[in-house]
């Protein structure tokens, strides 16, 4: 027989209030799908939070991209709201929205810079040797900021976020054994860093 939950975004003793929560989540989203800019504000202001961790995390610590990606995010959101049919939870289409935007712009960044930049000057494209002067009290973020692009990606989609190998396959145009092996990479390079 087969299950199906129901996960609630917020968190809460009282069921009741987190019904009523969900409920008035519900309203704002079909009052915004209608145009209601006022209930818009209400949802960027319940969610944006939780859409800027995951976007500072996507962005490798820099608070700049992350704001920045945060804007792209909800105005991506306020005109494909009509897209969210509630088969998922709302913070969910969010999280999936912000991982396809900022997808789109590295995208978009990429093909930018290898139109402007020389191919002599390899050391800004992505991918990239980075810098090894790792501080010794490195914590987590600074340790993830750090991974080379394609396996913090892996490891944020995965391990953070809790996608799927097959979804991240999807989103990130690879197979599913690039991710296993970014992943892996990623948990390797990270177990170093923070053993130093």
């Amino acid at each position: 027989m087969k299950m199906s939950a129901v996960v609630s975004d917020s968190i809460g003793p009282n069921p009741s209030t987190m019904g009523e929560e969900k409920a008035a989540a519900l309203d704002s989203i079909r009052r915004a799908q209608s145009g209601d800019v006022d209930a818009f504000e209400l949802l960027y202001r319940e969610y944006a939070g939780r859409v800027y961790a995951l976007c500072l995390r996507l962005k490798a610590g820099d608070s700049a991209d992350a704001t920045e990606l945060l804007q792209d995010v909800f105005v991506k959101a306020w005109r494909r709201l009509e897209t969210f049919r509630g088969e998922c939870a709302f913070s969910s289409w969010l999280h999936r929205l912000a991982v396809n935007t900022m997808l789109e712009n590295a995208r978009s960044d990429s093909r930018r810079i290898a139109r402007v930049l020389p191919m002599d000057d390899t050391s800004r494209l992505a991918g990239a040797a980075r810098s090894s002067g790792i501080d010794l009290k490195m914590d987590m973020e600074d340790a993830i900021a750090s991974l080379p692009k394609g396996a913090r990606l892996a490891f944020v989609l995965h391990d953070v976020e809790g996608y799927q190998h097959q979804e991240i396959a999807e989103q990130l145009s690879v197979s599913v054994g690039t991710v296993k092996a970014q992943l892996h990479r990623a948990r390797r390079l990270l177990r170093e860093r923070l053993e130093r």
